[in-house]
């Protein structure tokens, strides 16, 4: 696809990362009630400098550096093979996929408060049925309508809170921000939901190669959405806080009560609209990511071919109608329960991704980087430990808190996650145990030296590797137990795009 024809510009691609990490301040409300007034706009100050500026920089080093829309797998294939690198793939699309369906039950949660007749359990059912199917749809015409569609509905979203902050600021008690009960608060709820929103900053890789000149649109947009994002949360929580009396009210869809209470109920409406637009546009992002990420990785060969045909809109519509299917089966669920368990996937996620990125760094120091953070590498190793430390914090807790023999089953701790991750793998390649050397590529590292020339990753020599009987996935063999590594015992040859 030629650079002109690509679909995503820069504002379209500020609106897709806003909707990817944010959508507005919708969501948040449960940061006050599982923790604290003080807690919230302490969180919100904190991880941003050390969650969401790491990763969005990690992002636009990468992005620009690998522009195709497998994103995050490529980066960690280059680092560590394609056995990590569809370990990756698998984490992020389901964490993908349940953090899309998040945001039905928003909608549902902000509905609910208008038709109560929605909390029963086949209206509701229903309702999210249609819900899915209408906004798979739209996804479907492409992905300049989703952008062009986006800018319009970021628009559209902040407005009223940028009207509720304007209504509100006189009326703010800076002594309510820091109301805090210690013995009150849970910790790691509260953890999960700041976490939740503030994360998923690398998704838009996915998008890298549909994006119109990605070395120099992809910094701009990111720096743009940082603030954007942390600006549409800081705001109109301090507002909110300022004007209300106590932080047990706090539940989701409390804000078009703050509207109500600052403005009165024209602002309440408008906050309930710009929330359920807002919960398109975040399922339309993350769709957006998720279809892209499978057809990318379809055309890697990770998955099977029919992931990477495309529609005449020019979207890869099996990986649409799987993404889909994935988001109805999660919808079901309670908000908390979906965020705890998409929180747990994607933090075993990034951390391989973190340590790709510094191993590339380590590994190909002078692998051409259009937007390198101007860091050497052992800063960039600082700039990322607060962020791994939370990580590993949000993957360990949930398993010393939750004892005895139901902790197994929890959705958030570490045996669920490795279950998770060792079992479906094996089911969606439908790879047999046999070796079958005429059909199974090898697949080496993506790069090599080029003998001082920019650094590509060359397409492979799909020449038959020689084959040998072993047990799989077990098996005895030094070779990592990716899908065909049992098959291959010579690295195929790579060449280099000069």
């Amino acid at each position: 696809m030629g650079d002109a024809a690509k679909p995503l510009s820069l504002l379209p691609l500020v609106a897709l990362i806003f909707y990817d990490v944010s959508g507005g301040p919708f969501g948040i409300e449960d940061a006050v009630s599982k923790g604290s007034p003080l807690l919230a706009v302490l969180g919100f100050l904190v991880l941003r400098l050390i969650w969401s500026v790491p990763e969005a920089l990690v992002t636009a080093e990468l992005a620009t550096t690998f522009p195709e829309n497998s994103g995050y797998v490529a980066w960690v294939t280059a680092a560590f093979g394609p056995f990590w690198g569809f370990q990756k793939g698998l984490y992020a699309w389901v964490s993908g996929v349940t953090d899309n369906a998040v945001y039905p039950v928003l909608f549902l949660n902000y509905l609910q408060e208008v038709w109560p007749v929605l909390e029963s359990y086949w209206p509701r059912l229903a309702f999210l049925l249609a819900f899915n199917m209408a906004l798979t749809y739209l996804n479907y015409r492409g992905l300049h309508v989703v952008g062009e569609v986006a800018v319009g509905m970021t628009i559209f979203t902040l407005l009223p809170f940028m009207a509720l902050c304007l209504l509100g600021l006189p009326h703010v008690r800076p002594s309510n921000w820091l109301e805090v009960d210690w013995g009150s608060v849970q910790w790691l709820q509260f953890l999960n939901v700041m976490f939740w929103n503030l994360n998923y900053w690398d998704s838009v890789s996915c998008l890298a190669g549909e994006v119109k000149d990605p070395s120099r649109t992809f910094p701009r947009a990111l720096a743009g959405a940082v603030v954007l994002v942390v600006a549409s949360y800081l705001l109109p929580l301090l507002v909110g806080l300022g004007v209300t009396a106590t932080s047990t009210d706090w539940e989701l869809g409390y804000f078009a009560a703050v509207g109500q209470k600052v403005g009165g109920k024209w602002l309440a409406w408008w906050i309930v609209a710009a929330a359920a637009i807002s919960q398109i546009g975040q399922f339309e992002a993350e769709m957006s990511s998720d279809s892209y990420q499978l057809q990318g990785m379809s055309e890697r060969g990770f998955l099977p071919a029919f992931f990477n045909t495309r529609s005449k809109h020019g979207t890869p519509v099996y990986a649409i109608m799987a993404s889909s299917v994935g988001v109805m089966g999660m919808a079901s669920f309670d908000f908390l329960e979906i965020v705890e368990l998409l929180n747990c996937v994607y933090c075993m996620g990034q951390l391989l991704e973190f340590v790709a990125f510094v191993w590339l760094r380590i590994r190909y120091p002078t692998l051409h980087r259009p937007c390198r953070i101007p860091l050497p590498t052992w800063g960039c190793i600082a700039m990322l430990v607060p962020a791994c430390l939370l990580l590993a914090g949000l993957l360990i807790v949930p398993w010393v808190l939750v004892s005895g023999p139901a902790s197994l089953a929890h959705p958030t701790c570490p045996p669920a996650c490795t279950a998770l991750r060792a079992c479906p793998w094996r089911m969606l390649l439908l790879v047999p145990p046999a070796c079958q050397p005429a059909t199974l590529p090898c697949f080496p590292p993506a790069l090599r030296p080029c003998h001082g020339k920019q650094y590509q990753p060359a397409q492979p020599n799909h020449t038959a590797p020689t084959c040998r009987r072993a047990t799989w996935p077990s098996s005895p063999s030094p070779l990592p137990p990716w899908p065909w590594a049992a098959c291959c015992t010579r690295r195929c040859r790579w060449g280099c795009w000069v």
